[in-house]
């Protein structure tokens, strides 16, 4: 069976809502046993109800994971619980921000505690486990935002992710010969609830026209990419990050989307 997660044991951070809580329903549907990592209690409290009511196995801890003791005290109650991890997979961001000369240095420290510096905190905390187990998935949420692209006020975000990669392709070749693979998905415009606090209907439909594919993506589309990077089918793929934007990151210029439709119209008449 493809992406079957029969029996592994999951921790998702950041899933309360968004692309978290996608994954971490989609992951609950393919077999896995899914830890519930949320800031916001309640709404990793509707992420579990979601899941069990669908006959899934799910569990809630509420910690804010850019203080180290609670990046320890999740991947604890998750080997608590369940005996052991087999896929780490952090989503959680902070998206503070500001202009480069005019920084705020709190702000800076929580966007790449949360962001680039859990990376670390529970790749260590979780790899031990993983090696009880013969091998094990870390997986994180990237951006096409720093990576790939560039937008005026989201340098702290943008360098989080640009690390984020870097931090994937060296860890992944240090972890390759004991089965444990490391990868990430650089999300593009996916329609969330914090997507839609940036604009109404009529904004979104504007952003969606500068996407090739013509509308936003939905949370399940990140989260089924990360199914499979989370299977024993992607056993083979390591140190890599996939791009998932609806090919907004292919045009050089919005010009040529404009282009692209002035011959659909010219194609339509013919």
């Amino acid at each position: 069976m493809f992406a079957d997660l029969s029996g592994k044991i999951a921790i998702v951070t950041g899933s309360g809502q968004g692309i978290g809580a996608g994954i971490a329903r989609v992951f609950a549907s393919a077999g896995a046993r899914v830890m519930v990592v949320n800031r916001t209690p309640e709404n990793g409290q509707r992420t579990v109800d979601d899941i069990r009511a669908s006959g899934g196995e799910a569990e809630l801890c509420g910690i804010d994971i850019g203080d180290v003791a609670s990046v320890d005290r999740a991947v604890a109650e998750t080997v608590d619980k369940w005996g052991g991890v087999d896929i780490m997979l952090h989503n959680a961001a902070s998206f503070l921000g500001g202009p480069v000369d005019s920084y705020n240095e709190e702000d800076l420290e929580t966007v790449l505690s949360v962001n680039l510096k859990a990376c670390f905190r529970f790749s260590k905390a979780v790899i031990p486990h993983f090696r009880k187990r013969g091998g094990g998935r870390l997986l994180f949420t990237s951006s096409v935002t720093g990576p790939r692209v560039a937008m005026p006020g989201t340098s702290y975000y943008a360098a989080s992710k640009g690390g984020m990669n870097a931090f994937i392709k060296t860890a992944a070749l240090e972890l390759a010969r004991e089965n444990i693979t490391v990868n990430g998905v650089e999300p593009g415009y996916i329609r969330t609830a914090a997507m839609e606090l940036l604009a109404d209907e009529e904004g979104l439909a504007q952003m969606a026209k500068y996407i090739p594919s013509g509308y936003m993506g939905a949370p399940e589309d990140i989260a089924y990419c990360m199914l499979y990077l989370a299977s024993d089918e992607a056993r083979y793929i390591t140190g890599q990050t996939i791009c998932i934007d609806g090919g907004s990151t292919l045009p050089e210029s919005p010009v040529f989307l404009e282009e692209m439709e002035g011959i659909k119209d010219l194609e339509g008449s013919s």
